[in-house]
Parts: structure tokens; sequence; C-alpha cells
């Protein structure tokens, strides 16, 4: 699943995707170097980060959905009424960071269009996600998160095979929790639906690679992180750069199914 962020301010890539077309050609790239899907948003979420009105939001991303129509797209929302122009342009999956939580009317969207839908765990908000992040078991509440909101989903009408879930790496977790939930990542897999990983770039890599004060890794740890994942049975891996992504984890599958 191939980023492009739409914003002024994303972590890691803030403004380069700003205008439609530079949003759409590096979406097209994407889909050239191997992308199965590329994930559109208009609203950033990095530590932080406070909200997108709707019409902002729209005018960010409507036009860059429109050149994109007939490709593989998902849209990063929690808005129901982004989601909806988003689907009736052609996006396939709603990726809402707050499973379904941030708008009550989201999960009726998605269950009248038939889409799929990755449900995210998130502790607290944007705004103060990374300010104190404190569990008892990480993995342990990160999977009963996930296993309420997919009840949720199938309850409001969502068909259970068209949910995957994110454990949602950065938001509102320590570098140690990050490195728990992938360690631990096959307690999240028997959940039973795909497992989304988006651990690329995450300040995480930079600082366990010895800078404290990181906000971004490199696209090396990046990959090294994704292929560990991979390895424990993720099933879709989000990356900002893609062709390095797509082309390790082709060897790490050599790997796993050589004779």
């Amino acid at each position: 699943m191939g980023v492009v962020n739409v914003t002024p301010d994303s972590f890691s890539d803030g403004g380069v995707h700003l205008y439609p077309e530079a949003a759409s050609t590096a979406a097209l790239a994407m889909l050239d170097e191997g992308a199965a899907i590329v994930d559109v948003g208009a609203e950033s979420t990095r530590p932080g980060s406070g909200g997108v009105p709707l019409d902002e939001e729209l005018r960010r991303v409507v036009p860059v959905l429109e050149s994109l129509v007939g490709s593989p797209v998902s849209i990063d929302t929690a808005k129901a009424d982004v989601a909806r122009r988003a689907l009736e342009l052609g996006a396939e999956l709603v990726n809402d960071v707050t499973a379904l939580r941030g708008d009550p009317e989201l999960a009726g969207v998605v269950a009248a269009a038939g889409s799929y839908v990755c449900l995210m765990h998130m502790q607290g908000e944007p705004r103060t996600m990374q300010a104190a992040p404190r569990y008892d078991d990480v993995v342990s509440e990160v999977k009963a998160f996930l296993e309420s909101r997919l009840a949720f989903a199938v309850a409001a009408g969502i068909l259970e095979k068209h949910v995957s879930l994110d454990p949602g790496i950065g938001f509102g977790k320590s570098v140690a929790h990050n490195f728990a939930l992938v360690r631990r990542l096959p307690e999240l897999v028997a959940i039973g639906r795909p497992v989304v990983i988006g651990f690329s770039r995450k300040s995480s890599l930079g600082r366990i690679l010895g800078d404290p004060t990181a906000s971004v890794g490199s696209a090396a740890a990046s990959v090294g992180v994704a292929v560990s994942a991979y390895e424990r049975g993720a099933w879709i891996i989000r990356a900002h750069d893609v062709r390095d992504h797509v082309e390790a984890l082709r060897v790490a599958r050599a790997v796993l199914e050589a004779p």
C-alpha cells in the first residue's frame, strides 16, 4: 500500500504531494513500482496535528481521486462525507484511524457501499497521543480493541471478509510498544483478519538506531521492519518507498517459499 499524503504537514512528506498533479503522478508511479493499492489522505494524523475541516479535506483530495479513477485506491479518512465521495470515485477501501469512532455515519457509508475498511488502534487523539502512552500489556490491549471494533463493524452491516486491522504503529505508542507489536504480531494475526502494518519512516526507527530526537526513520530501517512484519504474518505493508519495499518483500517471500 503506497502512501500519498495530500497535506502540507504530514510527518514524513508534508507538502510534497499537496498539489493534485504531484499527488496523482506520485500515486501512479507507486503503482508502476509494484504497489497493489495507493492510500490517499488529505488530513495529517502525525503526533500533535489538529483536524482539517470537511470542506478543506474534500478540496484537497477530490481532484486527486478524480485523476486516479480506474486505479486501485484507498481513502485515508475518518469522515463519512469524504469516504462517500471517494467511494463514488472508485476507492475500494476506507482507511480509518479512528476505527469507526470518529464519525457515527461512517460505518453506514462503508456498509452501504459494500467496500473494504481498515480499522486502526489509536490511544487518544493525534494532538495528544504521544504525550505519555501507557499500557499494562500493549499487545493484549490492542488485540482486545481490534476485536471489539471488528465486532462493531460487522454489527453495523460491514462484511467481516472486508475488514482489515491495523495496530496503529506510532499512534499512542512508545518505541518499545511499537516493536513489541511487531514482535508479537502473530497474536494479532490470530484474530483472523488481514493485518496492516504502517511502520514506514516512523520516528521509532530513527530512535532505535540511536537518535533520541528523530522525527522520521530511513527507508532502509523501514524495509527492515516491514520484512520482519511480513515474516510474522502481516498481510498489507503501508509504505512510502514502494520500490524498496516491493523488492525486499519479494525476496523475503522467495526465501519463505523456497523448497
